[in-house]
């Protein structure tokens, strides 16, 4: 289903997608330095995976959308912890594969994102109004 009506709809769709980028770092983040049992129920970090979307009509819209979230192809550091009792026969947990500098690199280009995309929205929104006035 494509619902690109308008630039206001490239804005908002465009917006959204940053903010499932932001909410996957938030969720990268909360689970960063969690351990398991195993390298197999360890925590891996999530990305969203944009693609372009066109619009039906022949006005020429596109916008990004998040077509699904993935989980990073990273292997979980093995830590010798005997003593926690998540800890495998040999006394190893898994701590989580995120990488918090990283996320935080991301965390901040997603915000930058979406504020340039807001202020493109505010900028169009005041240009109509201003160009309204002018034919009244």
């Amino acid at each position: 289903m494509n619902d690109i009506k308008n630039v206001f709809d490239v804005g908002a769709r465009a917006m959204s997608a940053q903010m499932v980028r932001i909410n996957t770092v938030a969720s990268n983040l909360a689970n960063a330095g969690t351990v398991s049992g195993s390298a197999d129920t360890a925590f891996r970090a999530l990305r969203p995976v944009f693609e372009t979307e066109f619009s039906n009509s022949s006005d020429s819209l596109a916008t990004t959308d998040v077509s699904e979230i993935v989980m990073l192809d990273r292997e979980p550091e093995r830590l010798f912890r005997p003593d926690n009792p998540l800890a495998d026969k040999d006394g190893f947990v898994y701590s989580a594969a995120v990488n918090t500098e990283e996320e935080m690199v991301e965390m901040t280009e997603a915000s930058r994102q979406y504020q340039n995309t807001l202020e493109a929205m505010s900028t169009l929104r005041t240009l109509m109004a201003r160009t309204v006035q002018m034919g009244s």
